[in-house]
């Protein structure tokens, strides 16, 4: 289900849950990656790319899903993150992956949040990215930050 993932080298690693329809929640683990960065020294520019990847990643998991989880790994040459969630998967990537495109509920458009970028921004901000679906089951997106 879940793209692979290379445990060498990890320096550190870290797991986030994040709950569906949790709004006052999304945020927090994207706010402590960004503090664990800046604790061991990462480059601003590095750090400020991951923070909003992940907090796109995460208020699209409170959006669109069920529930899931984000995992950090933190290596000597880049930062990982994997994105996992239960729910209802996505059912033309492409189409996703279009800048605006949303499947956002009028209410939760009306909380300032379903405009249509986030996977986008998460595909702009990562040096690597790659997500997969599968309806009725899961999206996992990995996103790699060079160091």
């Amino acid at each position: 289900m879940i793209l692979a993932r290379d445990n060498n080298d990890v320096a550190m690693m870290k797991t986030f849950d994040v709950s569906n329809d949790d709004f006052s929640s999304a945020g927090i683990a994207s706010s402590k990656i960004k503090k664990i960065l800046r604790q061991i020294g990462i480059d601003s520019s590095v750090i400020r790319r991951v923070a909003i990847a992940t907090y796109e990643a995460e208020i699209n998991v409170a959006i669109h899903s069920h529930g899931g989880k984000i995992d950090v790994y933190i290596k000597s040459d880049k930062v990982e993150i994997f994105v996992e969630d239960t729910g209802p998967g996505i059912a033309d990537l492409s189409l996703a992956m279009q800048k605006g495109y949303s499947t956002a509920t009028k209410e939760i458009r009306e909380l300032g949040f379903g405009a249509g970028m986030g996977l986008p921004n998460m595909d702009k901000c990562s040096d690597d990215f790659h997500i997969e679906s599968e309806v009725d089951k899961y999206t996992a997106i990995k996103m790699t930050f060079n160091l």
